[in-house]
């Protein structure tokens, strides 16, 4: 039996080779996570969206929900197989944007759909650690040595300390 020779990709098509009709589609997409527009977004999905979809700047669905605070939908998303774990072109997770805006019932959610709170720049466990976040600390599972010197401690952390010792 010869050895299959693999196939290349196909070719990526750039946004600007796709009909204005389905980049204005894609955008109206975007623009219903961003605002909570869980029935149209979800139609698209059912219907066929990819539910890992990335705008320009490599946010998906789900991160424009999750960092606008939709918990409905980030929720929804994530039981469509939304992946928690994806980095946009910033280098920035889905989890750790959750924890910026101080999401606390998506940062669970995203954690218990597997997102890892040690991927990106900073990473959710950073995060959480530079606005002081002791709850979320623990909800992220922080480990002695995830929060490095280089890492801002908050001043109400340091004052702490000094009236510990």
């Amino acid at each position: 039996m010869a050895a299959e020779q693999q196939q290349p990709p196909p070719p990526v098509t750039s946004a600007p080779s796709l009909p204005p009709d389905t980049i204005d589609f894609a955008h109206r997409m975007f623009d219903a996570a961003r605002t909570g527009n869980e029935p149209l977004l979800l139609q698209a999905i059912d219907a066929g969206l990819p539910v890992n979809l990335t705008n320009a700047q490599g946010n998906t669905l789900l991160m424009l929900a999750a960092y606008a605070g939709h918990t409905s939908l980030t929720h929804t998303l994530l039981a469509r197989h939304a992946d928690p774990n994806r980095i946009n072109d910033r280098g920035q997770s889905i989890v750790a944007g959750a924890v910026f805006k101080a999401h606390d019932e998506i940062v669970r959610d995203l954690v218990a759909a597997g997102a890892d709170p040690r991927l990106g720049t900073p990473t959710a466990i950073q995060t959480a650690h530079m606005f002081g976040r002791k709850d979320l600390m623990e909800v992220l599972g922080a480990k002695e040595g995830d929060i490095g010197e280089d890492v801002p401690t908050p001043p109400s952390a340091l004052s702490q300390d000094a009236q510990s010792s």
